[in-house]
């Protein structure tokens, strides 16, 4: 007679083994990088600062106090004094080899005035010979975005201060980058228009899972914006603070009068003081 196989003992399981977790690689590592320029003068301090992928972080702090040194130095458009600046654990020269890519808006919308709308924006894509008809679709891909699509064939001096801004981050976008820094590109325009961007901005960086350095001298666009806030310093300019801004998103005009907000705004309030007035340690 056989037997049961349900009463015999059963033959232990093995354990389980976890996959051992995958490390995360740093989109931004700014290791000990500091800037001293020909005449002498010490822009920054040596800087340390790292940023996980699809952090939105904003340089903050008064004016000389190197936020847009310290950007241009992530760009590769400044090259350190000392330290180094990696990005995707590879020298910021080297970003290809990644498989990622950086776009850069600067303060003005540097456009071509002779150029349409779409010529601008497919500049970048004419430079690196992307065929004509890969460069067409993915402009129109990124002025739909930007809520620019029935003004391709416009010149920009028929666009507001706001649409031409646009215009400089469609440029900016159509590269489909990874990382995307912004120096302190709303700061010429009015509160409504800059607002209004700024929301713009945020929802481009969660459709486009960017990262995003963002520089700015307005506290409440640096909550507004901000996964994370760096204060910096200035003569010379150094890192002294950093706030998260841990509220979810997406976050619309309501968020900007919320006790929250005003508790962040104020402690960067108090931060900003501080930094305009503290003197580096010896």
């Amino acid at each position: 007679m056989k037997p049961d196989p349900s009463s015999l003992p059963s033959a232990p399981r093995p354990p389980v083994v976890e996959p051992a977790p995958v490390p995360e690689v740093p989109a931004v590592d700014i290791l000990s990088a500091e800037k001293i320029y020909p005449n002498g003068t010490r822009a920054l301090l040596p800087v340390d600062l790292s940023l996980r992928e699809g952090e939105f972080v904003t340089l903050l702090g008064p004016s000389g106090c190197g936020k847009s040194t310290l950007l241009k130095m992530v760009a590769g458009l400044l090259e350190p004094s000392d330290g180094r600046l990696l990005l995707w654990r590879k020298p910021v020269a080297d970003l290809a080899q990644t498989g990622r890519r950086m776009a850069f808006v600067f303060q003005s919308p540097t456009l071509m005035p002779w150029a349409s709308v779409r010529s601008n924006v497919r500049l970048p894509l004419d430079l690196a010979g992307v065929p004509r008809a890969e460069a067409e679709a993915r402009v129109s891909e990124v002025l739909a975005l930007v809520g620019l699509s029935k003004f391709d064939r416009a010149l920009p001096r028929a666009l507001s201060g706001g649409m031409q801004m646009r215009v400089s981050i469609a440029r900016g976008l159509v590269t489909e980058p990874d990382l995307l820094l912004m120096d302190e590109p709303f700061g010429a325009l009015d509160e409504i228009t800059r607002h209004k961007l700024d929301a713009d901005l945020l929802e481009l960086w969660r459709k486009k899972k960017l990262t995003v350095i963002f520089v700015t001298h307005s506290i409440h666009e640096a909550v507004f914006l901000s996964s994370r806030v760096v204060m910096m310093a200035a003569r010379p300019g150094r890192v002294v603070e950093q706030f998260f801004i841990d509220e979810p998103h997406p976050r619309h005009a309501d968020f900007m009068v919320s006790p929250q907000f005003s508790q962040y705004a104020r402690q960067l309030q108090d931060s900003l003081l501080r930094a305009s007035i503290e003197e580096p340690q010896p």
